[in-house]
């Protein structure tokens, strides 16, 4: 199930309002580049910025996401007909043979349920040619990201062509165990309507994410730092063998 953020119209119209710097995008892209890559598959792509990406770059571009309002957004962007949008998850893609699939941001955090991840990873394998490449990120535990989910660190006012001003904050609402929930919280300037979004996120530790690849079928070739959060994530460049 998406968060209230990308599943709500008036939300997710904001997304990319108020997630403007995607310099997080730019190793991904680059990546694709580097494996040789044609054909990609985008798993949570929400509003479709980094799908739209890799379709400019000439690859046949899957893009996949639970949330219909963010797809919705997705399709009236610039370029969306040379992508193929998909309602849903990656526990239940059509037939695909892709070169590369994708995670980026929060999505491989956002899966929390131990089957709904393990699901995913098969999904994804499924779905990729032998010896194509799965990559994600997943924030590193030791961190403690959450310390800084804080109104103080996180408040943000922005301008909304036709809406006007809309500002945001995220607190911490739980932290238990490996799950964190958070809520984030909107004002509506123009009308003072109030809208929440709450969220939780599953901090993997690195040796139980490259177990969960292992079991799954994936060699794992090597494992990244996410270049512009220097020793905050885990870049994980996972390989579907070429022969099982």
């Amino acid at each position: 199930m998406a968060d209230e953020c990308f599943r709500h119209p008036r939300l997710a119209a904001l997304y990319d309002v108020f997630d403007t710097d995607r310099g997080d995008l730019g190793p991904y892209l680059d990546m694709a580049g580097e494996f040789g890559a044609r054909s990609a598959l985008d798993i949570g792509c929400g509003t479709g910025v980094f799908a739209l990406l890799l379709a400019g770059r000439g690859l046949e571009t899957v893009g996949v996401d639970p949330a219909g309002a963010c797809l919705d957004v997705a399709r009236g962007k610039a370029g969306a007909g040379r992508v193929r949008w998909i309602l849903g998850d990656a526990t239940s893609l059509p037939a695909l043979r892709v070169d590369l699939a994708t995670m980026t941001a929060n999505v491989a955090q956002e899966i929390t349920g131990r089957s709904a991840w393990r699901g995913t990873l098969r999904g994804v394998y499924e779905a990729l040619r032998p010896g194509g490449h799965l990559v994600f990120e997943t924030r590193d535990p030791a961190r403690r990201a959450w310390e800084e989910w804080t109104r103080a660190h996180t408040h943000k006012v922005a301008e909304y062509p036709g809406t006007g001003t809309v500002e945001s904050w995220c607190h911490l609402l739980d932290v238990s165990g490996p799950l964190v929930t958070f809520r984030w919280t909107y004002v509506f300037g123009a009308d003072g309507e109030v809208l929440t979004s709450d969220s939780t996120l599953r901090f993997r530790e690195r040796d139980e994410v490259a177990a969960d690849l292992a079991d799954q079928g994936y060699v794992v070739r090597e494992v990244r730092e996410a270049p512009d959060r220097p020793g905050r994530e885990f870049v994980f460049v996972a390989r579907r063998p070429q022969t099982a």
